[in-house]
């Protein structure tokens, strides 16, 4: 991220959420970015993956620049390249856990993990046992393992995760820290996660804070 600035509205009610960020993620890092809430966290986090675009700057994700791209083709980028974990898990409440891997399946049909390494996965997040459950059923802890397994589930090379470890406790913050931070070594993939959560500092290579909308190295 160039020189990123994002603001809502107009006039006397113009709102600057993002001031000036300039950001790198690397392949084979964990990048984490913390601050309050109403920071501008997930603002960042939306326009680093494409979701929003800046007011000004620039948006670079692996040579491409956001801008540049049409519509269609920032859908691909996002699709084949970019997991999102996101606050909201975004589990559909008539699929079971196992049907949400299937409906992935029928989105992005090639590069998925295969079977095998879904089922370690969903061993590592300890919710194998789950897989006949409908979201309904399940703990918020739950809910948000799932949402990072579906993420995961896609094999991005870039993944963006806004409060992963939220819902979880100690014991399971450890266990998404640590996946994280290997995966990003040994599946040379760029992680970013934004969180108030300081017991993620540990699992990171960078961190960054951002306060009232301007990002510092922590």
């Amino acid at each position: 991220m160039k020189h990123v600035t994002k603001t809502f509205g107009h006039a006397s009610n113009e709102v600057t959420v993002l001031t000036d960020v300039n950001f790198t993620a690397a392949a084979g890092e964990v990048s984490l970015v913390i601050g309050p809430s109403g920071s501008g966290k997930s603002t960042f986090l939306t326009i680093a993956g494409g979701i929003q675009t800046p007011s000004a700057g620039d948006v670079i994700v692996q040579g491409n620049g956001l801008n540049q791209l049409s519509g269609k083709a920032r859908d691909a980028l996002r699709l084949n390249h970019i997991g999102f974990i996101l606050q909201a898990y975004n589990l559909v409440p008539y699929l079971t856990v196992e049907d949400q891997f299937k409906l992935v399946d029928r989105v992005k049909p090639q590069g998925n993990l295969d079977t095998a390494a879904l089922d370690h996965l969903l061993a590592q997040l300890g919710i194998r046992q789950l897989v006949n459950q409908y979201p309904a059923e399940l703990s918020g802890g739950q809910s948000q393992r799932v949402a990072i397994a579906r993420a995961l589930y896609q094999n991005p090379d870039i993944i963006l995760a806004d409060e992963p470890t939220a819902a979880l406790d100690s014991e399971r913050v450890k266990v998404v820290g640590q996946l994280l931070h290997d995966l990003a070594k040994a599946h040379n993939k760029a992680i970013v996660v934004v969180t108030h959560d300081l017991r993620l500092r540990d699992y990171a290579d960078r961190t960054y804070a951002i306060m009232d909308g301007k990002m510092t190295v922590a």
